[in-house]
C-alpha cells in the first residue's frame, strides 16, 4: 500500500515539475526584461535538478545524485555570472 502511494506521489511530482519547467522556459523566452529571463533560467535549472532527483528516487538508484549536483552547481554559477554581468557589464574583473 505504501509503495503504491509513493509511486502515485512521485508521478504527480514529475508531472508538476515538467509543468514548472515549461512555465520557466516560457519566462526565459518571453521575459520582457533581462532580469525576468535570469530568474526564469534560475527556476529552470532548479526544476531540472529536482526532476532528476525525483527520477532517481523513482528508480531507486543513487546514480542520479551526481548529475543533479552538477546541474545545481552550474546553474548557480551561471545565475551569479549573469547577475554580475547585468550589474557591472563584465563578468571577470
Amino acid at each position: 500500500m505504501s509503495a503504491q502511494i509513493l509511486d502515485i506521489g512521485l508521478s504527480i511530482a514529475q508531472i508538476l515539475l515538467v509543468l514548472a519547467l515549461g512555465l520557466a522556459l516560457f519566462r526565459v523566452i518571453r521575459g520582457p526584461r533581462a532580469q525576468d529571463r535570469i530568474l526564469g533560467m534560475d527556476t529552470l535549472y532548479l526544476n531540472a535538478m529536482l526532476l532528476i532527483l525525483v527520477f532517481g528516487v523513482r528508480t531507486g538508484s543513487d546514480l542520479y545524485l551526481e548529475p543533479a549536483l552538477i546541474v545545481g552547481m552550474l546553474g548557480f554559477t551561471a545565475t551569479v555570472a549573469l547577475a554580475k554581468f547585468l550589474m557591472r557589464g563584465e563578468v571577470i574583473e
